[in-house]
């Protein structure tokens, strides 16, 4: 039996690299794939031109939008798709004979949709929580669900409006920018400034070298400690988190960034971090800002934000009112929510387990279903409605109005004219014959596009770099109607479909649906 290649991993010119994760394989998938493909070759219906959605029924997270993750890993796995002679030999002990690749995609894109979406969604749900100014970090490597789910909600986090991760794969793979500090380890590890045997610090420009850094720390908070401003606040600190601090900046002088909490926030941490922050300015450098791990986070932020100041205006060092705070601790949208509405001075907030888990959603529920056959349209029935699937190839399209904001989505058939800007289109819910309205678009934009044209010879579009991905999305909900985007109760979006497209699913269904009688 010879090695099957259903791949065209070099496209117009270029050769595409396998998946990131190289267990992505045509094995990744469901046994019943297999025993479908096999079942088709047995009837002769395995060279038919087969059509299938990949969808999702409902908006996850309560809310009214969804983030699309996933197509670079889905193209990858199309470009690199064969079997060596090992897998087909594993997959013959259980099927007698071949089997090609019409079935054979459904559970490994679904795998790679499902969650990409997901985690993209919940970042960008926490993005809008904290709003545009503050910067976002994934920090949930730890927590995720294996190397994989660390890996993707990196990279899915990114797309969805997170600034940077301490994922450091994440950021070699992906360019991702790269944020991280110490940890309480590191501050209780120190005993004493005893501990600290190389006391040099050259200045930022190279000019000159301060021999004894830590004495010019020790100078530096004893001045903090009898300033008019702060005399009083505080007594003695920790001083074997003041030889920590001190260690850290002599290592990373331009990214000084220090976790205040390990003693106590306000007595010792914020003391001790000014001291090390005001030594590294005398030599030119400006240290980056503090993390708050637990506590009060809005109370300790505007104290943070207050003894700042108080530095500022004592001792005349520019700027160092602005240092960053950055806040973590098991935080989340509602989190997020809550520290808006009483105030903080948080800059940066360290997100990772309520992120990468998706904790409040587990899976999307994203379903691959076959809507055309040899040019025929088929329909999926069921008594759920929801569950009902909308036949055909289709393109879809979004309708703007007049101030800019989209209105509906409205699916159509493959060879049905598209939607004109200023020309009345009758948008129709897909099953609800009472939800309808016109809709005169001042926009029109497609939205389905080729990533992927396989041996047909139709034009695809080139998958762009991660940034230029983030960006987009980014863009698209910024230009959602504010009250679709709301975190509680938001206003539905709607999805609809053409007059001729409605009619169409009606008949079909009447068509394919049993009579019953009564007797």
């Amino acid at each position: 039996m010879e090695v099957k290649d259903y791949g065209l991993s070099r496209v117009s010119g270029r050769v595409l690299d396998g998946p990131t994760n190289p267990m992505v394989t045509p094995l990744l998938t469901d046994l019943y794939q297999f025993t479908m493909a096999y079942a088709y070759w047995k009837a002769g219906k395995h060279q038919e031109r087969a059509v299938f959605d990949l969808y999702f029924r409902k908006n996850p997270f309560g809310g009214e939008y969804t983030i699309f993750a996933g197509l670079e890993e889905c193209i990858k796995f199309l470009a690199n798709f064969k079997f060596t002679e090992d897998e087909i030999s594993f997959v013959c002990e259980s099927l007698a004979g071949s089997c090609e690749v019409v079935q054979l995609l459904e559970t490994p894109l679904l795998n790679l949709v499902n969650y990409a979406s997901l985690v993209a969604t919940n970042a960008a749900r926490h993005r809008f929580v904290a709003g545009k100014s503050k910067m976002l970090l994934e920090f949930g490597l730890r927590r995720a669900q294996g190397p994989d789910g660390g890996i993707g909600a990196s990279k899915y986090s990114y797309i969805g409006g997170f600034d940077a991760t301490s994922n450091v794969a994440a950021g070699k793979l992906f360019g991702i920018p790269l944020r991280g500090t110490h940890s309480h380890a590191f501050v209780s590890s120190y005993m004493s400034l005893d501990e600290i045997v190389e006391k040099s610090l050259r200045s930022s420009d190279g000019s000159s070298s301060c021999e004894d850094f830590v004495s010019l720390v020790q100078t530096w908070l004893n001045k903090i400690q009898w300033s008019n401003s702060l005399r009083n606040v505080f007594g003695e600190t920790n001083q074997s988190e003041l030889a920590a601090f001190t260690s850290y900046a002599l290592a990373f002088p331009n990214n000084f960034l220090a976790l205040v909490d390990t003693y106590d926030v306000m007595r010792s941490g914020i003391p001790n971090f000014c001291a090390v922050a005001l030594a590294l300015s005398d030599l030119g450098y400006k240290a980056v800002g503090i993390r708050l791990d637990s506590g009060d986070l809005a109370y300790l932020s505007f104290e943070a934000r207050k003894f700042f100041c108080t530095i500022e205006k004592e001792f005349g060092v520019l700027g160092f009112e602005k240092m960053i705070i950055t806040a973590s601790n098991d935080l989340n949208e509602e989190t997020l929510d809550a520290l808006n509405k009483q105030g903080h001075e948080v800059d940066a907030f360290g997100i990772g387990t309520y992120l990468v888990t998706c904790f409040t959603q587990a899976a999307l529920g994203c379903v691959f279903k076959l809507v055309e056959i040899n040019n025929q349209p088929r329909i999926k029935l069921s008594e759920d409605v929801s569950k009902v699937s909308i036949p055909c190839k289709k393109r879809c399209y979004r309708l703007y109005g007049r101030e800019g904001y989209p209105l509906v989505d409205i699916m159509t058939g493959e060879n049905e004219p598209s939607p004109k800007v200023g020309e009345r289109i009758l948008c129709r819910h897909p099953f609800n014959e009472s939800k309808r309205a016109y809709v005169v678009p001042q926009k029109v934009e497609e939205l389905l596009k080729c990533y992927w044209p396989g041996s047909s010879g139709k034009a695809r579009e080139d998958l762009p770099p991660l940034k230029d991905i983030r960006t987009r999305c980014i863009d698209q909900l910024e230009l959602m109607r504010p009250d679709h985007m709301r975190r509680l109760n938001p206003t539905p979006y709607k999805v609809s479909v053409s007059a001729k497209l409605y009619d169409f699913i009606h008949f079909l269904w009447l068509n394919e649906a049993p009579v019953g009688e009564l007797q």
